[in-house]
């Protein structure tokens, strides 16, 4: 029988630049009564990454190009904000009133760029940014644990993701380490024998919005969870792995 364990790690402090990330889990993983198995996956919420890295904004430090002062009258939205939007992407999707949609400079296309106001100290004027390069923040997490206990452990980095054809947000995997990211099913065989034609399967993302489940949206302030059961160890892949190229997107 198949099992997978989602476990939301208790007592994690306020997280500021700086802050030993590795040593705060590995002591939450002891608060919970566990230790790091080989195969597990630490799952993060981004806003840890971004606040352990300093990436932190202040609005009233940002002055708004001719471009963001005329977007942000069309979106209703403050223009220092969309100005750190449109740092922050290659190009805009989708905009009206209240939404804008934007590819981000890592590929993903997400609603305001990723750039977050919930759950960070500082009052309005402080936003936080999407990590400069989540799979290397992974990774460097990944390293740090097994420097400190010696095991091999697999790291998400989740978000909250819309999604273009449902409702809702759903939490999607934008830093991945030591687990893949994308696993490829061509070419395998159905149980009629039948080799699949297009099955990729997203684990990452699977994961990372299973994670999310315990994790919470709001002030539940549980930002990380330990998974334990993964059903595809032994492979590493990269969170760039799930983003679609631009040539194969039939929708823009």
């Amino acid at each position: 029988m198949r099992e997978l364990l989602l476990l939301a790690l208790p007592g994690i402090p306020e997280i500021v630049p700086g802050s030993d990330l590795a040593e705060t889990l590995i002591a939450a993983i002891g608060r919970a009564g566990k230790t790091l198995q080989a195969g597990d996956v630490i799952v993060v919420a981004q806003k840890v990454i971004s606040k352990v890295e300093g990436r932190q904004c202040r609005l009233s430090d940002v002055q708004p190009s001719p471009r963001a002062l005329d977007l942000a009258e069309k979106v209703d939205k403050d223009p220092r904000l969309v100005e750190l939007i449109l740092r922050e992407s290659r190009d805009v999707v989708r905009f009206k009133p209240g939404v804008l949609i934007v590819e981000h400079r890592l590929g993903f296309v997400t609603a305001g760029a990723g750039i977050d106001q919930s759950n960070v100290p500082g009052g309005e004027d402080i936003v936080l940014l999407l990590p400069e390069d989540p799979d290397a923040s992974a990774r460097r997490l990944r390293h740090g644990m097994y420097d400190m206990c010696g095991v091999e452990v697999g790291v998400v980095i989740n978000d909250s993701f819309g999604r273009a054809w449902r409702n809702g947000v759903i939490g999607c995997a934008i830093g991945v380490a030591g687990m893949p990211a994308l696993i490829d099913m061509r070419g395998k065989p159905d149980r009629e024998g039948r080799p699949l034609r297009v099955t990729q399967i997203a684990a990452a993302d699977e994961l990372a919005a299973a994670a999310s489940l315990v994790m919470g949206q709001a002030a539940e302030g549980s930002p990380a969870v330990l998974a334990r059961g993964f059903p595809y160890a032994g492979q590493t892949g990269a969170a760039a792995d799930l983003v679609r190229p631009r040539a194969e997107d039939l929708f823009r």
